[in-house]
């Protein structure tokens, strides 16, 4: 006798149950399944792009918007501070490397960045077309904003004020930019950011206040009335981040923020979600081991005349409780196979609404490890489920069966 066969026969000769069953399965496997996959890629997006990064510095205010603007250019700035400040700051015994950063327009909705060769060798990018920017208004793009614009080595565009896409931002026509570069896919926050030289930043808002007739006194004042938005640090000695953040908070009219402090508070608020999401998954799971269980019960007692003459034909007990075993596997199976679809489905239409709002990447068809929990998980909840019904038919009487009937 074909246990798996048998099985699959039987489950399917009630369909609209099985039907029922497969979906609470699918469903409870589907909503785990995506929340796993969504929590490891933001983990390792967070953990790739704040690599290196020891503390972030500009303006007061929060540091979690400091940090959510600086590093993952997902928020407004709090403002901008002085560069004669950042300056000095690059002196400091306990800094071993700074890296400023300048932002202000976008090209498509994507930030244009103003900053040196420091900040894509940071995350190690590599060039697949042209080469680096040599000089102000030269622009290298991100892979992400390569292929929505379209844009070439060569080409030229111009900035629109603003770090969104939405209207109303003025376009800086008079100042416009030459692609010499575009970096090949790093999976970090360079594939959407348009990177350019501090210069660049700072000629566009000049020439968009300066005058024709304005004498060098005047031009002088513009020089040293620079700004930066932010800067990246990286600690000389691990001892550092004990003294200079508060040497920053406290000494200077900037804010440190450390960016492992600022996204664990952050993870912690998303926890709440991530919690609840799970627990959706655990109610519909328990529901369906509930549902099968029910159905599995009951095709014990439906099939005693079956069962008995299975048991005739010779079939060995552990064979006919098998049965019930098997009925339940393939549930689980196909439930596996259908959640982690469904799963990677969903992730996949979030990631392109993100993509289209240049923010987190987020890979729909890209496995991760995590996701091996829920096999795991659909066989417990078949065993759990199919236990007893198995149990049941495994001690069935065929003798009393019999005289029953």
């Amino acid at each position: 006798m074909n246990l798996l066969s048998l099985s699959w026969r039987y489950l399917w000769s009630r369909p609209l149950a099985t039907g029922l069953n497969l979906l609470l399965l699918t469903l409870g496997l589907a909503t785990v399944a995506f929340v796993l996959i969504v929590q490891d890629q933001i983990d390792r997006a967070f953990e790739r792009d704040l690599a290196g990064i020891d503390v972030v510095v500009g303006a007061k205010g929060s540091p979690m918007q400091l940090i959510l603007a600086g590093v993952f250019h997902l928020d407004v700035p709090p403002g901008n501070i002085a560069l004669a400040d950042v300056q000095q700051l690059a002196q400091h015994p306990q800094v071993a490397q700074l890296i400023p950063l300048s932002l202000g327009d976008n090209l498509a909705g994507f930030r244009i960045v103003g900053t040196t060769a420091d900040y894509p060798a940071h995350y190690g990018a590599t060039l697949a077309q042209g080469a680096h920017w040599q000089a102000p208004m030269e622009a290298v793009l991100g892979a992400q904003v390569a292929a929505q614009t379209g844009l070439r080595p060569g080409q030229a565009f111009v900035g629109v004020h603003g770090l969104s896409g939405g209207r109303g931002g003025a376009e800086h026509g008079d100042t416009p930019y030459t692609v010499t570069g575009l970096l090949a896919p790093c999976g970090c926050v360079l594939d959407r950011l348009v990177l350019t030289a501090t210069e660049s930043v700072w000629q566009v808002h000049d020439d968009r206040h300066a005058t024709d007739d304005m004498d060098e006194a005047d031009r002088a004042a513009i020089e040293a009335d620079r700004e930066v938005t932010l800067v990246l640090i990286r600690y000389r000695t691990p001892l550092a981040a004990v003294s200079f953040p508060r040497f920053i908070n406290d000494s200077t009219p900037m804010q440190a923020a450390a960016p492992a402090l600022e996204i664990t508070r952050l993870m912690g608020l998303v926890g709440v979600g991530t919690r609840v999401f799970q627990g959706i998954g655990v109610v519909l799971l328990g529901v369906a081991a509930l549902s099968v269980f029910i159905a599995l019960w009951s095709a014990v007692r439906e099939r005693r005349a079956d069962l008995a003459m299975l048991r005739m034909l010779g079939a060995p007990p552990w064979k006919v409780g098998g049965l019930l075993l098997c009925e339940a596997l393939w549930l689980a199976t196909l439930a596996c196979a259908l959640g982690l679809l469904l799963a990677h489905g969903m992730v996949a239409v979030v990631g392109d609404m993100l993509m289209a709002g240049q923010s987190l990447a987020l890979a729909g068809w890209q496995w991760v490890h995590t996701e091996v929990w829920v096999p795991v998980l659909a066989l417990g909840v078949a065993l759990l489920a199919a236990g007893l019904p198995a149990w049941g038919a495994y001690r069935l009487d065929v003798l009393q069966l019999l005289n029953t009937r």
